[in-house]
């Protein structure tokens, strides 16, 4: 009498079926992934723009920080140039939704995200649209264009950057 080694058909089948009823409960969490790269995105920009406020900021201090508005010399990217408030953070040299997507250009590298006004048709060619309340609060929010619940908001009177994911 041989011995015979291997699997028989209904071991098989289990496997098979013990696979199949790990796949189905594995499968929903790895499906929707979008909104995780779109959250990720998001807090990528969002933490990149912080560490330009804050840059800009160090640069005013070191350049004696001077208690007026206006240029910070040495600091601003191929795009754009940063001012700075009287408390040193970044603005733009106006008080409009201009302002905003100047800080933005002038703080992020060539390359980086692009930026709009909401109300214009080249907001909808844009990674984000800027929706500005500056002379109201100061505040700066910079929407993501694939996903208008996620937005990066930045207060020119504290150098606040918040991220809502």
């Amino acid at each position: 009498m041989t011995k015979q080694s291997g699997f028989t058909l209904i071991e098989l089948i289990i496997v098979i079926l013990i696979l199949s009823i790990l796949a189905a409960t594995a499968l929903p969490r790895f499906i929707d992934v979008q909104d995780d790269a779109k959250e990720a995105a998001v807090a990528g920009v969002g933490g990149a723009f912080a560490s330009g406020i804050a840059l800009a900021h160090a640069q005013w201090f070191a350049n004696g920080a001077v208690a007026t508005a206006g240029l910070i010399p040495g600091y601003g990217s191929s795009t754009g140039d940063v001012y700075a408030n009287t408390s040193g953070w970044p603005i733009d040299d106006s008080s409009s939704t201009a302002s905003c997507t100047g800080v933005w250009n002038g703080l992020l590298q060539t390359g980086a995200p692009t930026v709009g006004v909401a109300a214009t048709t080249a907001a909808a060619t844009t990674d984000y649209y800027v929706t500005a309340d500056v002379p109201a609060s100061n505040i700066c929010t910079f929407t993501y264009t694939a996903d208008d619940t996620k937005n990066i908001a930045y207060n020119n009177s504290t150098g606040a950057v918040t991220v809502t994911k």
